[in-house]
């Protein structure tokens, strides 16, 4: 089903659609985002949000920070943020597992530029909205959990396992075992994205925030670590 605001997606798919005629693997991480796009938008139409167009705003500015990193890092500025330049980097010249992408292209997206998304979306409305407004936006917030684990089944069978198929022999053994930790891992990291960018709010400068934001940007590389123990 292709949705009214489909534009975003067809240009994930587009850069995504390249880049693997082309043996990057930048490819999987993509494909994956328009995917989760994808489901998002239709749940959207559906009104599965308590503020639809609040979460369509908050979702298009959150996939312009992917672009604005993408254009940076092609034209060689040094602006690209540090997550993002170790994804692009490990992606391109180094052999990794295809999970490994896909976590690192999460983690970068989801734990730095989510909480920088969402700071920017609330922070002009967070000082006048009501006790129940911000329930609504958190509530919002947390039902992204649920369109995310509806999608792990079809990213897993369209992407993960097209790049990797014994990972196929994986999920017909472990069942959907696999497909939960990944849910699980990201809806975790959400949560944290949540809270990241309430401390952001709460800062009283911008001089706070930016500490805020570096210390951020040390937490994503360790994770990233974590994920590729070659960075």
């Amino acid at each position: 089903m292709m949705t009214s605001h489909s534009g975003v997606v067809e240009r994930m798919r587009m850069q995504a659609q390249q880049w693997e005629s082309a043996g990057d693997r930048r490819a999987i991480f993509l494909y994956c985002y328009a995917m989760m796009t994808e489901n998002m938008l239709e749940a959207i139409d559906a009104t599965r949000f308590q503020d639809g167009p609040w979460v369509s705003q908050l979702l298009h500015r959150f996939a312009d920070y992917y672009f604005d990193a993408l254009v940076c890092y092609d034209c060689g500025d040094e602006k690209v943020p540090e997550a993002w330049r170790q994804v692009h980097e490990a992606s391109l010249h180094q052999s990794l597992h295809v999970l490994q992408h896909l976590l690192l292209g999460v983690n970068a997206h989801i734990n730095y530029d989510l909480v920088l998304t969402l700071y920017e979306v609330l922070h002009p409305e967070w000082h006048s909205l009501s006790e129940e407004g911000r329930r609504k936006r958190r509530s919002d917030h947390r039902m992204v959990n649920q369109v995310i684990a509806e999608t792990i089944d079809r990213v897993q069978d369209e992407v993960v396992e097209r790049y990797d198929p014994i990972m196929d022999i994986i999920d017909r053994l472990l069942g959907r075992l696999d497909e939960r930790f990944l849910s699980t891992l990201i809806s975790s990291w959400r949560e944290e994205v949540w809270d990241n960018a309430q401390a952001m709010l709460a800062c009283r400068n911008e001089a706070d925030r930016e500490e805020l934001r570096r210390q951020l940007e040390a937490s994503v590389l360790r994770k990233a670590k974590w994920i590729n123990p070659k960075l």
